[in-house]
């Protein structure tokens, strides 16, 4: 675990809540078109984006629409306060859809590792144990 976080391969660490118990039983994705692709607007939203707790992911995307968000909320009555009292507020937002997520089929937060990733921290961590045992650092 130390190689991994001296690699970088380890960001941070996580408790993972679950969002039906705290009573956060509505799951939705917002896409959002805004009038303008011009930065001052991407930055806009996305400082808007990153100060609401409700927002778990936010990305910039390609297609019809410019950003996907996926909010959590307690509601449809918390929704739509999200949605009219903040979002079709923000400055340059032009067009907003939601789609409701009716069951989660797969949710993980484990990253695909390549092979070679896990042998290779495998390995250095077998080399480092056997030094180890010979007393050599």
């Amino acid at each position: 675990m130390r190689r991994l976080e001296q690699s970088g391969l380890i960001s941070r660490y996580v408790t993972l809540l679950d969002p039906m118990a705290l009573g956060l039983t509505v799951s939705v994705f917002i896409q959002v078109r805004l009038e303008k692709q011009v930065e001052a607007a991407l930055e806009t939203f996305e400082r808007a984006i990153a100060e609401r707790p409700e927002v778990m992911e936010c990305y910039l995307m390609t297609g019809a629409s410019d950003y996907l968000i996926r909010v959590v909320v307690r509601d449809v009555r918390a929704l739509e306060r999200f949605i009219v009292d903040f979002l079709s507020r923000v400055p340059g937002v032009g067009n907003i859809q939601s789609s409701f997520a009716l069951k989660q089929v797969k949710y993980k937060t484990a990253l695909p590792l390549p092979q070679a990733a896990l042998v290779g921290a495998a390995s250095s961590a077998g080399s480092r144990a056997h030094r180890s045992r010979r007393g050599e650092r």
